[in-house]
């Protein structure tokens, strides 16, 4: 039985399947469109560095033969074969993507999807509408990438702009011969990968029949491609191409914004994402003005004109004050907001900045558990209910200290999330586990299983510390003060534990106290201090803050 995806849903292939010879099929229809279906693959830095893996209607396979185009069949505009331990190692994702060749709006689409067949049976289907678009002209539909294995994620990300602007987006040059209408006239018929399932059956060849089949009459069984592709059910003979990050996951990022006329465009530092709040990233400080000669104006700065003379209008500004080439209705207006736009990668969780987090619950379908009072906006028909802990729970908390007042986010909508400027990072959970302290966590998904941990040691007020452990496939929101450094588990690695906020929970923790003497002691303070020693296998880590509470 296929499983239905929505937007967002990710799972590894081996779950999926065990069979890595694959069937892709696309379809998308609107009145009037042609689509253009094609597949990048993609390096480590989900860009096309080398054009022999854009797959298209002019280049209908990889060198290799592990990405293939195979055309209309079975019901889809567009069909390929993926043999994943075929793809060489310097091929990270595979991003299948469609396109409207000429004019139109993927608003217009109905009802299409992206499946995957392996061995002739269906095992994932995601689906989607024009609905879901609006003026974009591309779209990403799915995506294959290694993360220590395959993995399948459901994208779903509208593009501006068509396939030219979709191929310099990941990096690609645009030839004349790319700039040609999609539809292709077959070379040939392209031969089936084995003999059918009985021996006496001629092998079917990929053509269009001599006639169109009505739904209703019966269809002589056909036998499926050896590498798994569904059944044929009506062949047609036009061609069409297709055009990820995620990561979540692969959409483009929001354009930047401008930067003020005649100066040049600040750089993001570590830890800044685009579209972040300005002064964030500390500026040079401004230079003083130098005074020009008595009845003299100043020099304007380098790519600015000079002012104007007393009483004159500047050159380019017509009569009533309005610059030659500005937008009516307030393009200083919009210049002026650009970089506090919203933004969106198609992912479930994205980071508008250092301080707020936008959560989708269109995506993946599963409510959000949030600490009460972090909402700050939200969009959509959301549900918000009050999450308790039950009795248990709240006994744990109040004897621990790590009790969460939790509020339950559900419905269709974004919801952003933030508190008191807390520097605010997103971590992913693929069936593995961390442990976080309960005042460093703002959000997380509900599918994820959490519990209260108790470490005890002589020292800590009210001799023991406890943390929150989660564990599962989904993401967690930690708030941190500053930006965090993540190290490696030696078993010399030592940590405050006010600073420490999360680890691997495989790492073993074991409480070391040490007395040291303070130049400005108080009455009262005997200079003790708890550091929590970790030890751990390769691979382990703990994340820091810097700063102590």
């Amino acid at each position: 039985m296929a499983r239905e995806f929505q937007r967002g849903h990710k799972a590894k292939i081996s779950d999926l399947t065990p069979g890595t010879d694959l069937y892709v099929g696309v379809q998308i229809a609107a009145p009037g469109l042609t689509f253009d279906i094609s597949c990048f693959g993609l390096d480590v830095n989900e860009q096309l560095s080398d054009d022999r893996y854009f797959i298209f209607f002019n280049q209908p396979k990889s060198p290799e033969e592990s990405i293939q185009l195979l055309g209309a069949q079975s019901g889809d505009t567009e069909s390929f074969r993926v043999t994943l331990d075929r793809i060489p190692a310097n091929i990270h994702r595979l991003s299948f993507t469609a396109t409207i060749d000429g004019a139109g709006q993927m608003s217009q689409v109905g009802p299409g999807y992206i499946r995957i067949v392996a061995g002739g049976e269906e095992v994932v289907r995601y689906a989607f509408t024009g609905s879901e678009f609006t003026t974009e002209r591309a779209v990403m539909l799915g995506d294959f990438y290694l993360k220590d294995v395959w993995r399948f994620a459901a994208v779903g990300q509208g593009f501006d702009g068509g396939l030219e602007a979709l191929l310099k987006n990941f990096g690609g040059e645009v030839a004349e011969e790319e700039q040609q209408p999609a539809a292709q006239q077959p070379q040939g018929a392209a031969p089936s990968f084995a003999p059918p399932a009985q021996a006496s059956a001629p092998v079917p060849a990929f053509g269009a029949p001599a006639a169109p089949v009505a739904a209703s009459a019966p269809q002589a069984p056909q036998p499926a491609p050896s590498f798994g592709a569904p059944a044929p059910q009506a062949l047609s003979a036009q061609q069409n191409p297709q055009t990820h990050t995620a990561p979540t996951m692969a959409a483009p990022l929001a354009p930047p914004a401008p930067s003020p006329y005649g100066q040049p465009p600040q750089q993001p530092q570590f830890g800044q994402v685009p579209g972040q709040l300005p002064g964030q990233v500390p500026g040079p400080p401004p230079q003083p003005a130098m005074p020009s000669p008595y009845g003299q104006q100043p020099p304007a700065p380098y790519g600015q004109q000079p002012p104007a003379p007393y009483g004159q209008q500047p050159p380019g500004m017509p009569q009533g004050g309005v610059p030659q080439g500005a937008p009516q209705g307030g393009g200083g207006l919009q210049a002026a907001l650009q970089p506090y736009r919203e933004t969106a990668t198609g992912q479930r969780w994205t980071p508008q900045n250092q301080q707020l987090m936008r959560v989708d619950l269109t995506m993946g379908g599963t409510p959000v558990l949030a600490r009460q009072g972090s909402m700050v906006m939200y969009q959509g028909k959301v549900d918000f209910g009050y999450k308790g802990a039950g009795f248990a729970g709240r006994v744990v908390g109040n004897a621990t200290g790590q009790e969460m007042q939790l509020m339950r986010c559900s419905g269709r909508g974004q919801v952003f999330l933030a508190e008191d400027g807390a520097h605010l990072h997103s971590i992913e959970l693929q069936g593995d586990g961390i442990c976080v302290s309960a005042e460093h966590v703002l959000a997380f998904d509900e599918s994820l299983q959490h519990e209260v941990r108790r470490i005890e040691g002589h020292g800590i007020p009210g001799g023991a510390l406890f943390t929150m452990m989660f564990q599962g496939t989904g993401t967690v929101v930690v708030k941190t003060h500053g930006i965090p450094v993540v190290l490696p588990v030696t078993p010399t690695t030592f940590a405050d534990c006010n600073a420490v906020v999360a680890w691997s929970a495989a790492s073993q923790v074991i409480l070391s106290s040490q007395v040291r003497l303070r130049r400005n002691a108080y009455p009262g303070h005997s200079g003790e201090t708890v550091n929590l020693q970790f030890r751990g296998a390769s691979g382990n880590f703990i994340v820091v803050q810097p700063y102590e509470v």
